[in-house]
């Protein structure tokens, strides 16, 4: 008989209460080393867990529609060793955990065309998302020859493009109608809008295209040479890049410097037929070809959730099924049920329920759920959107052959100026790992650029603020009160109601709306800070500013805010902690005898 090894769900950094969402071996499979065994989902990505032992599966200890956190118990793995008698117990690696770094590249896998052109520069930034134009203007800007290639035919990326910024076009007509049509009470009417798709497409593209022809003339400007085509390494130091806009072209790239910000996409459901036109991504949802009479919407994150209020307030009936008990995993309950309660009429949430099969048919897409709350009977939907997390590119761009690390589902390894184990070659954004967020890999390519340049810069941020642009808006930056409590933080939470709040009340926002601070109990230092509510993204800037800058309750408390805003609540929760509190019942108040 060979010796037990225990496989742990590796370190998982900030997420906690992961979703497990598939199990991928049974007891008695025999397994290599690599091979996956467990599917994890956090808000933003999936993630395959894999065996580091080859072996004989004897026990499973996890299932689906199970929460995991790091070193929780997986499976157990019979290892044919005589030698062993007691069980090992080793971790298992899931991104961004990179695999071992090869001593030598392997031989250059990728076709170079005699006929290539050939560009040389001081530093090449693949892909040109907020992360890499960032990265390649900040290159420029410090004195260095900068090539960018960008598969796309503008700058941008998912985000600018397909993302971040689409979206808030979309979300801003959808809050003018929802806006129009709540204001009754308040002795103004407006008859029901009239909705021309055309004319909404239109006005979304027109402030994507303004502000990539904004990258575009910054390029310029800044003498960037941009190529356009999907880039992928020979060697250490070149790639190759094959012509999106003109096929059969290449163009051949030598740098001394490369940063790798090549993003992520969506992430593919095995079970899914994703090639079924009224299966939708994200981007997809963002064409608003159509209002479909009938949305579900698989995923409970961010961009599931944005999607579907675009398309309520367009006038869709929307389903929204969600694994766990609530929205948006990792975000305080109470920030979570200002959310919740204020669109539970608005959408039809199946919590702890689970997609079983999707079958598409002629007159809709049938669906069929398991769990606490799925409905008994197949339910028929014009379309799906499927918004399960996304997946990183780094397995598609030749590293093999350069001795870069990077793991089995594409997250590539750095330390923090963001230099990988090829020490002239950098990474930032998606690729590197979670949170996959713009504004990070802004950040992130700022230092990448700064290194190369021979600054001694590190990233080191104390926060990376989250924003979920729904109705109403979640905001979070720094701790949340769930982490304060496993990291046995001696805390205590703030939380100020907007039913208080003057200007809530007058803008119609005040039962729609907390903000909320941790502090430190013993030190009485902030620690993290949420708000849910009308525009809670544009007050989360004093919050990260206070996280950055080690400020304490008296710090924020006795700055003077304007009034009435929505932002001296956050001022108000600094009293509140601080026992100065008047508009609000003071708790610390000296009781009179």
């Amino acid at each position: 008989m060979g010796k037990i090894v225990d496989i742990l769900i590796p370190d998982l950094g900030a997420d906690k209460d992961v979703d497990l969402i598939e199990v991928m071996v049974e007891v008695g499979d025999e397994v290599e080393v690599e091979d996956g065994l467990i599917t994890l989902e956090t808000e933003k990505a999936s993630m395959d867990v894999p065996t580091t032992e080859a072996g004989i599966i004897k026990e499973i200890l996890v299932k689906v529609g199970d929460k995991v956190n790091s070193g929780d118990l997986i499976a157990r793995v019979e290892v044919q060793d005589e030698a062993a008698a007691e069980p090992v117990k080793e971790e298992a690696k899931a991104a961004p955990t990179a695999a071992p770094a090869a001593s030598k590249p392997a031989p250059s896998n990728v076709e170079v065309s005699a006929n290539a052109k050939e560009v040389k520069g001081q530093v090449l930034v693949i892909g040109a998302g907020p992360g890499g134009y960032s990265a390649a203007f900040r290159c420029a800007d410090l004195g260095l020859d900068t090539v960018l290639v960008e598969r796309h035919p503008t700058l941008g990326g998912v985000c600018l493009n397909v993302g971040c910024i689409p979206s808030k076009a979309l979300l801003h007509v959808a809050k003018v109608i929802d806006e129009a049509a709540h204001i009754e009470h308040a002795g103004i009417k407006f008859p029901k809008p009239e909705i021309d798709l055309p004319g909404v497409a239109a006005y979304k593209s027109g402030v994507v295209k303004k502000l990539t022809d904004g990258l575009s003339a910054m390029a310029k400007m800044r003498k960037v040479t941009v190529v356009q085509g999907v880039a992928k390494f020979v060697d250490e130091h070149t790639v190759i890049v094959n012509h999106t806009d003109k096929e059969g072209e290449q163009t051949k790239v030598s740098f001394d410097n490369c940063i790798i910000a090549a993003g992520s996409q969506s992430s593919k459901m095995g079970f899914i037929p994703h090639e079924d036109p009224r299966i939708w991504d994200s981007t997809n949802a963002l064409e608003v070809k159509e209002v479909p009479k009938r949305l579900l919407v698989m995923g409970g994150g961010i961009i599931g959730l944005e999607m579907a209020t675009v398309y309520q307030r367009l006038g869709s009936e929307i389903d929204v099924v969600v694994r766990g008990p609530q929205v948006m995993t990792g975000t305080d309950k109470d920030i979570v049920k200002v959310y919740t309660k204020a669109n539970e009429k608005k959408f039809n949430f199946m919590f702890k329920t689970q997609t079983q099969a999707i079958i598409p048919k002629q007159e809709g897409i049938y669906v069929e759920f398991k769990g606490d709350n799925a409905p008994a009977e197949p339910q028929t939907y014009d379309a799906v959107l499927v918004a399960m997390g996304r997946t990183p590119n780094g397995l598609n761009i030749g590293l093999e052959n350069t001795g870069v690390e990077v793991d089995d589902k594409g997250f590539i390894s750095v330390d923090n100026q963001m230099r990988t184990k090829v020490p002239h070659i950098f990474a930032i954004g998606d690729i590197i790992g979670q949170p996959m967020l713009a504004h990070k890999a802004v950040h992130e390519g700022h230092v990448a650029a700064e290194v190369i340049a021979g600054h001694k810069v590190f990233f080191e941020p104390k926060q990376i603020p989250g924003i979920a642009y729904t109705f109403p808006e979640i905001a979070t930056a720094g701790m949340s009160e769930i982490e304060a409590k496993e990291a046995g933080i001696n805390y205590e939470v703030a939380s100020f109601p907007w039913s208080a709040s003057g200007r809530a009340l007058a803008s119609d926002v005040s039962e729609t709306g907390m903000t909320k601070l941790i502090f430190d109990k013993d030190t009485h230092q902030l620690i993290g800070g949420s708000l849910v509510g009308e525009n809670a993204g544009e007050l989360l800037g004093e919050i990260s500013l206070a996280l950055e800058m080690d400020c304490d309750a008296e710090d924020i408390g006795l700055t003077i805010h304007a009034h009435p805003t929505l932002h001296e609540s956050v001022g108000m929760c600094a009293e509140i902690f601080h026992g100065s509190i008047t508009d609000l019942p003071n708790k610390k108040a000296v009781k009179k005898k």
